[in-house]
């Protein structure tokens, strides 16, 4: 493997996925989800399982962006999330194409208003448990192997970040509390990867310290790159089950998750090795 050589490509196309979800987070910020904004919960005691799609049809002529999530063993409990307060109009006007569609009793159709159960000390919070774990990652990586190498990890991890955030902006998906959940898992499970690559360049320093950093790194990644795919693949699966097979709760959190193993194992490969090889490449002129 030569990835060193098309570094640039893969720094593009990060960058391309980046660049787009700023522009639309500026323009038009993150879709958050009820736990952020506060909004309406509705209860539906159907005593019978109504599809998905089919409940859709009438909630999408209130709100679009409504979630539907369902309770019970056969899940004849329905419960309806939506970021806007609905109104008494709407509510009357959903809960008689509920009876006339489905026979389903008016009376057994609820709602409340929420506040936002995530405010701004839960989001500092989950910040600044971020900022710590990568503290205490590029202090080790330091210890561990160098300085150089942790910057590159660390600069990996906030690619991780960046790329599951800009697919969330990019394409309007709710962000809730499961999504910071899930960035946290992100970063312990991407730093992962990257040790292991990281690991094979020192030995492979040590072994020849002679040897170019391009050929080094391609010969590092060449070797762990098996291992690398079969442990994404292998997790992998195991979220998409869960996002196929999981109930909307399960699916919030499978989601996030699926699009930062893609990224975390693309940056272990492509742009943490040629982050720290610029980094070396740099140095390497300027003491020359």
């Amino acid at each position: 493997m030569n990835v060193v050589k098309n570094r640039k490509v893969y720094m593009f196309i990060s960058l391309s996925i980046i660049i787009i979800g700023i522009i639309m987070m500026v323009f038009k910020g993150l879709n958050y989800g009820i736990d952020f904004t506060g909004g309406t919960i509705i209860n539906i005691d159907a005593n019978k399982f109504i599809e998905t799609e089919d409940i859709k049809k009438i909630t999408d002529k209130i709100d679009t962006d409504m979630t539907v999530v369902y309770s019970g063993e056969n899940k004849e409990d329905i419960i309806i999330k939506s970021t806007l307060n609905v109104s008494n109009k709407d509510m009357t006007s959903l809960s008689r194409d509920f009876e006339e569609n489905y026979d389903v009793d008016a009376k057994s159709i609820n709602s409340k208003a929420v506040g936002a159960s995530i405010g701004e000390e839960t989001k500092n919070k989950a910040i600044l448990s971020t900022v710590i774990a990568t503290v205490l990652m590029l202090a080790y990586i330091t210890v561990r192997f160098e300085f150089t190498l942790g910057v590159s990890a660390i600069a990996a991890l906030l690619h991780d970040v960046l790329i599951t955030v800009s697919v969330y902006a990019i394409f309007r998906l709710p962000v809730n509390a499961s999504f910071i959940a899930a960035i946290l898992t992100i970063v312990g499970y991407s730093i992962n990867d990257t040790i292991v690559i990281f690991d094979k360049i020192r030995e492979n320093t040590r072994f020849n310290s002679r040897g170019k950093f391009k050929e080094i790194i391609n010969k590092s990644i060449g070797s762990s790159i098996r291992r690398t795919i079969n442990t994404t693949i292998t997790t992998l699966t195991a979220v998409i089950v869960l996002y196929i097979i999981g109930v909307e709760d399960i699916k919030i959190l499978a989601l996030p998750l699926m699009v930062g193993m893609l990224s975390g194992t693309y940056s272990s490969v492509f742009i943490a090795p040629n982050i720290w090889y610029d980094i070396k490449s740099y140095k390497t002129r300027t003491a020359k």
